[in-house]
């Protein structure tokens, strides 16, 4: 792939989330569109999040908000609810399939309740959320030709002595994500934050994928978008700033290694690597199973 070819893309599929205002996608979609926020732990933050979402649904930029708790014991589940949101327990969701194995299997289990077809997923421990990050994400979708999967970019401040300022976030997406799709999947080399949590999709898309159960789902994702519809079906928004809990070093080895072990998985399966045999669990295309 060369340099140019994901020059052009980069030009012609990077987005400003300015560009996509409420009252735009309200006037412009002609789809159903659910918002889903995958959580464990996130008192401090769902509640403003989802009062953000419902300003949304009420002027008619989106029709549903869904949180699915993965049984928090800080009260998440009560805070969203009585924000107004529909909260979904994770064990609840297909529980034909087994205990539920992270954040991938989760988002997996939630598409079978959501009614939207288009669907937005969003990090529910984001602080200081805007109501843009949803519109920014549903925009390509909406007002785009052609878009079927929208990636989030943005600066992630990291905290010192209690500060936050610089760019030092995000520190797995640039030294192992990044990297790695530049060596072995260069077509997706344009990605900025091929990591982000914040994704936006047709629902058909997302029922013909597999899903990673763990921290490796949003880079599966973005080269299972890539490899069934083709780059210049994905388009990537700058949210500008996004600020949410950074994990210790301690907790990004296996982190990456969860990464490097996902896209070697995908490797294997396009027969340019051998005798792999491993990588997280992964649950097949939504479309393929009883959702019961």
């Amino acid at each position: 792939m060369s340099p140019s070819t994901v020059e052009r893309w980069a030009q012609a599929r990077s987005f400003h989330h300015s560009l996509y205002p409420a009252e735009r996608i309200a006037a412009e979609r002609e789809q159903s569109v659910s918002v889903c926020l995958p959580a464990r732990e996130c008192a401090h933050t769902v509640g403003q999040i989802v009062l953000e979402l419902l300003e949304l649904r009420d002027s008619g930029a989106i029709d549903e908000v869904v949180v699915v708790d993965a049984a928090s014991a800080d009260g998440t589940a009560a805070i969203a609810e009585r924000a107004g949101a529909v909260v979904l327990q994770e064990s609840e969701l297909m529980p034909s399939h087994g205990p539920v194995l992270g954040k991938g299997d989760a988002m997996w289990r939630a598409l079978s309740a959501l009614d939207g077809q288009l669907v937005c997923f969003l990090d529910a421990d984001t602080e200081s959320f805007s109501a843009h990050f949803a519109t920014g994400l549903l925009g390509p979708l909406v007002c785009e030709q052609s878009v079927s999967f929208v990636k989030a970019f943005y600066r992630r401040p990291i905290a010192n002595d209690g500060v936050a300022g610089g760019d030092g976030g995000g520190r797995v997406n640039h030294l192992m994500a990044r990297p790695a799709l530049e060596l072995f999947y260069p077509e997706l080399a344009g990605v900025l934050q091929p990591l982000a949590g914040e994704v936006a999709a047709r629902r058909e898309l997302l029922e013909a994928l597999p899903f990673v159960t763990g921290y490796g789902v949003e880079i599966a994702m973005l080269i299972d978008v890539w490899q069934k519809v083709g780059l210049d079906s994905i388009a990537q928004v700058d949210l500008e700033e996004h600020r949410n809990r950074h994990q210790p070093l301690s907790a990004l080895t296996p982190m990456a290694a969860t990464v490097l072990s996902t896209i070697a998985r995908r490797l294997e399966q396009d027969g340019r690597l051998q005798g792999f045999g491993g990588g997280p669990v992964e649950r097949p295309p939504l479309r393929s199973v009883s959702v019961a």
